[in-house]
């Protein structure tokens, strides 16, 4: 087993835990923008025009060069699914982060990004180098599993916690 050895090596996964915290806000702000907004799609557009307005600024503060179009047209269709993705992902997040609630909708996408993870590493998808199965990375994919099937028992049995208006539903 490799364990992470130094801060360096550390540091990586610190940042990505930092990023994932900011999931279950971006699919709470985005579902509480789709009531406002009327539907669903008026948040998914609003939330990606919120990021283009983020970062194209930032792009010309770090003088990023112009992309490389023509190469990036010759490659294989499969480079532009994120853009795809992306929009199932936000419009799946603020749809049903009301219904779910955030840490189930959140935990049954960590298991769904693990189960498909799982396949790109095993049969070398994308463009990575294959890293099979294995007992190891089965296993904790299978507690992952369970752990969804656990919060999602926990969330439907317990009564749903009132919010006071102020914080469920923003300033009017």
């Amino acid at each position: 087993m490799h364990w992470p050895t130094s801060l360096s090596s550390l540091l990586p996964m610190v940042i990505a835990v930092v990023a994932g915290a900011a999931v279950p806000f971006q699919a709470g702000s985005n579902a509480a923008l789709g009531r406002a907004l009327g539907h669903p799609l008026w948040a998914t557009l609003s939330s990606l025009t919120v990021s283009v307005l983020v970062v194209v600024p930032l792009m010309l503060l770090m003088r990023v060069p112009a992309p490389a179009l023509g190469a990036a047209a010759q490659g294989p269709t499969w480079w532009w699914l994120g853009g795809v993705a992306g929009v199932a992902y936000i419009t799946a997040a603020l749809v049903l982060t009301p219904k779910l609630g955030a840490a189930s909708f959140i935990v049954s996408v960590i298991a769904g990004q693990m189960l498909a993870s799982l396949l790109i590493d095993h049969y070398g998808l994308m463009g990575l180098a294959p890293k099979p199965i294995g007992l190891g990375r089965f296993a904790g994919v299978a507690l992952i599993l369970l752990g969804m099937i656990v919060v999602q028992i926990s969330s439907s049995a317990a009564p749903p916690a009132s919010a006071p208006a102020s914080v469920s539903e923003g300033p009017r």
